[in-house]
């Protein structure tokens, strides 16, 4: 049985504003990318969100995954070149975890194909080959797909999808890879009150954030037997956040520390906070350099570590919502420069 909680009135009303400023009053610090990634090869809307594998033997040989919500989902080295697309339209958000053994590298990915039923899309991303192999679909229920996070309970590895519906349902999927197609069912549901898709969750603490595009920034406990009551982090009221709050991302540091970031669509920026109490602490802006600037970021990820010489502390990746003449990108650069930029 699901269990469905909603948001009351009074709650979300400390998170809702009536009116948003063009721009944050606050300071934000300028960066600027090093590599971006080809185009996509569809117009208007498309490039929406990356996800990242990090090659521990051989860092410089990372991967980028990516979704081109039009037409496609695709594999980029850490140069920008496109390795891989395997055709698949209307995929929206992505994630990624290494499951090591015969499983791999397992990629889900929200379907939009059908907006009345929602659907996860299953991908093993052969890292030798550099490619995706498609290995299943798991129908998830009524509603719109939108936003897609996995997440592997450190307790006992189990796995499970979180799959954001557009009318802010959130379904939990208990994911089984054991047999020869991989099957899932629905735990629990939560509910936001109303569009939102962002969403990660901490592996190493299972709290589940997630952004509802008007109101803010949100989590949850992400147990499957817990209640299902969100607690409100931060607002979309024009200052740390100017709406739509949209892509959140994790750079995890020791047992529960590390920085939440989130993409502030409405003003091309990202807002910083520092776990594990989500303390805001600044905000950064993609400006133009070598490359042009980011604005109008949907999909945003971010890993800690080792990815070679251009890399070498860290990668953060940003979908570019206006990469004129040319169509929509991801936008790479080191979280050291993010880092360096905001004193951190």
């Amino acid at each position: 049985m699901r269990a469905v909680f909603v948001l009351g009135p009074l709650l979300l009303a400390g998170c809702a504003s009536t009116s948003q400023p063009v721009m944050s009053p606050l300071p934000t610090a300028p960066v600027t990318a090093s590599v971006e990634t080809d185009p996509v090869g569809t117009t208007d809307d498309a490039a929406d969100d990356p996800s990242i594998w990090r090659n521990a033997a051989d860092p410089a040989a990372s991967l980028v995954v990516a979704t081109d919500k039009q037409a496609a989902i695709h594999v980029y080295d850490l140069k920008g070149k496109r390795l891989h697309s395997a055709p698949s339209p209307r995929l929206n958000n992505v994630d990624l975890r290494d499951m090591g053994g015969t499983t791999g590298v397992l990629v889900a990915a929200s379907d939009r194909q059908d907006i009345a039923n929602a659907k996860m899309a299953l991908f093993r991303l052969d890292t030798t080959a550099r490619q995706l192999v498609p290995i299943g679909s798991i129908a998830v229920g009524t509603g719109e797909a939108y936003g897609m996070c996995l997440w592997q309970r450190a307790s006992d590895k189990a796995l499970f999808g979180f799959l954001v519906l557009k009318d802010g349902r959130i379904d939990q999927v208990a994911l089984d890879l054991s047999g020869p197609v991989p099957t899932g069912k629905v735990v629990r549901s939560m509910k936001l009150a109303t569009q939102s898709e962002g969403c990660v969750v901490d592996d190493r603490t299972g709290i589940l954030y997630v952004t509802e595009e008007d109101v803010g920034l949100w989590k949850f406990d992400a147990a499957p037997d817990a209640p299902v009551t969100a607690t409100a982090l931060a607002k979309a009221d024009g200052k740390e956040i100017v709406m739509d709050a949209e892509g959140v991302a994790l750079a995890p540091e020791g047992a529960d520390g590390g920085y939440l970031l989130v993409s502030s669509q409405g003003d091309n920026a990202y807002a910083v906070y520092r776990l594990p109490a989500v303390t805001y602490v600044g905000r950064f802006r993609i400006g133009d350099g070598a490359l042009d600037g980011v604005q109008e970021t949907d999909g945003i990820e971010l890993m800690p570590g080792d990815f070679g010489p251009a890399f070498p502390d860290g990668l953060f990746v940003a979908q570019d919502g206006d990469n004129r003449p040319q169509t929509q990108n991801f936008k790479y650069l080191g979280w050291a420069e993010i880092r360096k930029a905001l004193g951190l």
